[in-house]
């Protein structure tokens, strides 16, 4: 671009600028209420927005670094030059995993709205008093703080509310939108969704306060259609407690396995969806495909919440299989078990499951769990079928391992049995934590400015999330474990090597310094190598705030400037999961 080009654009971008601080009413000389430095939050006390508390699983729900904006119109850049001691996180080169932020009280006519909206239910002519609304400290903590995350915010949510009904979102998030709050920077009020609890890259941090829409109570099954196998259900549900509920009609959500029949976004059929306006969107109608207009569903489905509240899902469904066959194999090398798992692949057999898990895990396990298994890499199969075509599958994978020195090949038919051997691979993020029993389970109290300093020593668990094409499974992982074994921390290896995903599970101590920016290297070495070839830094667990410095390595600055556009088109007040998946150094 020409300097005379860019100069243009700068004066362009300074007069809207400088017009919109001139209507601010901070800088209106006739302010009768000057801002005060205390408006950025830096005191040590819990925050509470006010003096006393009131009211004593989902799709995981985005982008710029500031809830609260200067200005009405969209920024150039999320990444304000405001001398506040604001850290961007998520920016290239960012280290940071404490996240700052901007907070101030949200306005009281809010909260008596929010009271209105969650605690009033009308249920036929009566009239019921719920208590769907919280501003209690120890709640909005737990929100506020990933339960299964290293990842950390200054501030927690103003508000938690707990909506029944999808026109209670509706009416949660126009209210959201509607009410300005003051200080440095002014802005609407910020919405964090919250799903399942199970994030682990910050997805669900409030670094600015506001409210935080907890998805739990929406739970029902609202349809189920067992001849066209596919069944409408609320945010709230867990898959096991859905597969639990289509048990008896055959049928089941094969969110896991997920190598036979795809991850979550492609057993979505459609979505409904509350956008930052309050208006409700259905993305799409209940048939199998459709070439009827933008992929909405699948725009939304990669959103982390930045785009609107989900509120319906329509998910596609499976028949239970007739048979099923759980197999387990050792191996030398774990680039031997990696080779096994391409073969296996490649062979044209339609295997429902392949997990590996490194010597490390395996140890862990038989700590965790009194096993005596052998310490070794380790592969589990799963054949799904008729009886004799599950079976036929396995001596096929038998004799491919064998090719590559596996060793004791073992298989179950058992109902009790292969429950058992796959209650090793779904415990093993917990088995993990065996291998520091020195460690105590982290309890902390969080400040306005930071973490209690009295906190027990803790163990953190980084997990990368790499992914690969099938190919480049077996390198990536021999490279990662080569140096993985020579850093002093313990590192558990668990693969879903059938469709080129792999995690490591990074242990160590929050309190070292030494240790998180060893955990920190090792999943940076990961990242960067599976992005040479042509991987992704994620391939499970989202962006969030803990990725967002590796997108445009991976996608490129036009794709992120395209996904900011999206973003400011539909939320254009930014309340929506503000400061998460889109780096905060995008700029028009």
């Amino acid at each position: 671009m020409s300097y005379s080009s860019w100069f243009s654009r700068l004066r362009s971008c300074s007069r809207t600028i400088r017009a919109n601080l001139r209507s601010h009413p901070r800088f209106k000389t006739n302010h009768s209420n000057p801002i005060k430095t205390t408006d950025v939050v830096t005191s040590s006390r819990p925050i509470l927005s006010w003096s006393s508390s009131l009211l004593p699983l989902a799709l995981a729900v985005s982008a710029g670094s500031l809830a609260i904006h200067v200005q009405t119109n969209p920024s150039l850049c999320d990444s304000l030059d405001v001398d506040v001691g604001v850290v961007s996180v998520g920016g290239k080169g960012s280290t940071e995993y404490l996240v700052k932020g901007y907070h101030k009280d949200i306005p009281k006519e809010l909260v008596d709205e929010l009271k209105a909206i969650c605690q009033v239910l009308w249920v036929m002519t009566l009239l019921v008093i719920q208590d769907n609304m919280t501003m209690d400290y120890d709640e909005r903590y737990i929100h506020g703080k990933p339960q299964n995350s290293f990842h950390r915010a200054v501030n927690i949510p103003d508000v938690v509310v707990f909506p029944r009904f999808e026109e209670e979102v509706s009416k949660i998030v126009k209210s959201c939108n509607m009410h300005k709050v003051w200080g440095v920077l002014s802005g609407f009020v910020p919405i964090v969704p919250y799903g399942g609890a199970t994030s682990i890259e910050g997805h669900t941090l409030s670094p600015h306060g506001g409210v935080c829409i907890d998805m739990s109570l929406m739970k029902r099954v609202k349809a189920l259609h067992v001849e066209d196998m596919d069944v409408v259900v609320e945010p709230g549900i867990g898959w096991q407690e859905l597969n639990e509920y289509l048990e008896p009609y055959g049928l089941f959500f094969p969110l896991d396995p997920a190598v036979r029949y795809g991850t979550m976004r492609e057993n979505v059929i459609n979505l409904k969806v509350v956008l930052a306006n309050g208006d409700v969107v259905k993305t799409g109608s209940r048939a199998r495909k459709s070439a009827a207009g933008y992929d909405l569903t699948r725009l939304v489905i990669g959103s982390e919440g930045t785009l609107g509240v989900i509120t319906e899902v329509t998910l596609k469904l499976q028949k239970i299989p007739q048979h099923s066959v759980v197999a387990m194999c050792n191996f030398p090398t774990i680039k031997d078990a990696a080779d096994v798992a391409i073969a296996t692949m490649l062979s044209g057999i339609q295997v429902s499951r392949v997990e590996l898990l490194d010597e490390v895990q395996v140890k862990a396990i038989n700590i965790a769990n009194g096993k005596n298994l052998p310490e070794a890499p380790t592969l589990m199969f799963e054949f799904i079928g008729t009886e004799a075509y599950s079976r036929e599958q396995a001596l096929i994978v038998q004799r491919i391992a064998s090719e590559h020195s596996g060793s004791d090949f073992v298989f179950a038919e058992d109902p009790e049995t292969k429950k058992e051997l796959w209650k090793i691979r779904k415990e093993a993020l917990w088995s993990g934590f065996a291998m520091a029993p020195n460690y105590e389970a982290m309890i902390s109290v969080r400040t306005a400015e930071n973490v209690n300093p009295k906190r027990r020593t803790g163990i953190a668990s980084l997990r990368s999330d790499v992914c690969v094409p099938l190919s480049n499974l077996a390198e990536l992982i021999s490279r990662s474990k080569e140096l993985l074994d020579a850093s002093p921390l313990i590192c558990p290896i668990v693969a879903h090597a059938g469709d080129g995903n792999f995690h490591t599970i990074i242990l160590f101590d929050p309190n070292n310094d030494k240790h998180r920016q060893e955990a920190e290297r090792l999943n940076h070495f990961m990242v960067c190598t599976a992005l040479t070839m042509a991987g992704t830094c994620t391939g499970e667990h989202g962006v969030g705030t803990g990725k967002m410095k590796y997108l445009e390595k991976e996608l490129g600055i036009e794709a992120l400037v395209t996904m900011k556009r999206i973003k400011t088109a539909l939320d254009p007040n930014n309340i929506m999961n503000p400061g998460k998946l889109i780096p905060p150094h995008v700029c028009f």
